[in-house]
């Protein structure tokens, strides 16, 4: 058995690099396919905004809610909830924008203390929602 010989027989390498090479490459496919086929590759619009929202009572029954900072936000995946909510006004636009505003009725004139009104944010799909902004009356 000639030893040298052995040790400087290089012609399967290629092969073998070449092999390992489209296996990797089969495995790289097969995890970007299964991501999108499972749906995980479908989240990147079912994040909340970031939007900052301000809040004024006039003292008697109606608060405005406007939009201070942030991302602009479609109307129809916006609502305002809570204890303290008669009823809620339209916003002017198909998008909410930085300085755009709604006015909520109260559900009680004055309001006592404790109510809280939420704007909420729910995404296209339903499976995801966020409290934007929290307003509490303190008496």
């Amino acid at each position: 058995m000639n030893i040298k010989r052995i040790l400087t027989d290089s012609r399967a390498v290629s092969p073998v690099i070449g092999v390992i090479l489209m296996v990797a490459i089969t495995v790289i496919l097969a995890a970007v396919i299964g991501t999108f086929v499972l749906g995980l590759g479908d989240q990147v619009g079912n994040t909340a905004p970031q939007a900052s929202f301000s809040f004024d009572y006039d003292g008697a029954n109606t608060v405005t809610i406007t939009h201070e900072s942030g991302d602009a936000i479609d109307t129809d995946l916006v609502s305002v909830t809570g204890n303290g909510v008669g009823s809620v006004g339209s916003w002017t636009d198909d998008t909410i924008n930085a300085g755009d505003s709604v006015d909520v009725t109260t559900s009680s004139n004055p309001l006592t203390g404790g109510e809280t009104i939420r704007v909420v944010w729910t995404s296209e799909s339903g499976s995801n929602s966020a409290t934007l902004q929290k307003w509490t009356y303190n008496a």
